[in-house]
C-alpha cells in the first residue's frame, strides 16, 4: 500500500501545510526552535502515527471479538538519540470501561505489535530522494 503526502512550506518559518488526499494538517516547530507552535512537530507526527494506528488496530480486533471496551487510550513517547542512531518509542495502552482477562490482554499485546505502523518501524527503512 502506497500513500502520498505533500508538504508545502512558504516563507513563514516552519509553518507547513501537509495534504494527503482530501485531508490537511499543519506542522510547525516549537517557539524555542524558531517556529510558532501552530501544529504538531515532525517527531510528534511520527509518534502520532504509531499511537493512532495502534488504537485503530486494537479497536478493529476488539469489535470483531465483540468485547465491551468503552475507550482505548494509546500514549506514545518518542525519545531520539541521534548520536547513537537510536530511537525509543514507549507505548502505554489503557482500556477504559472494561474488565479484560490476562489472556485477553496478552492477545491484545500481540495485536498492538501487529499494527502496520509498528511493523514498518521495525523493518529496514530506505529513503529515496529526488530533486525536481
Amino acid at each position: 500500500m502506497a500513500v502520498t503526502v505533500k508538504a508545502s512550506l512558504g516563507k513563514t518559518k516552519y509553518y507547513t501545510e501537509v495534504i494527503a488526499g482530501e485531508n490537511r494538517l499543519i506542522t510547525d516547530e516549537p517557539t524555542d526552535k524558531g517556529g510558532q507552535n501552530k501544529g504538531f512537530n515532525p517527531f510528534e507526527i511520527l509518534a502520532t502515527s504509531l499511537a493512532s494506528c495502534t488504537a485503530a488496530t486494537l479497536r478493529m480486533y476488539i469489535d470483531r471479538k465483540e468485547w465491551d471496551v468503552e475507550n482505548i487510550d494509546v500514549e506514545v513517547e518518542l525519545e531520539n538519540f541521534p548520536l547513537t542512531k537510536l530511537a525509543i518509542f514507549k507505548r502505554n495502552i489503557n482500556f477504559e470501561g472494561s474488565e479484560l482477562s490476562e489472556e485477553q490482554l496478552k492477545r491484545l499485546h500481540a495485536i498492538a505489535d501487529a499494527c502496520p505502523v509498528h511493523k514498518i518501524l521495525l523493518n529496514e527503512i530506505e529513503i529515496q530522494t529526488k530533486f525536481s
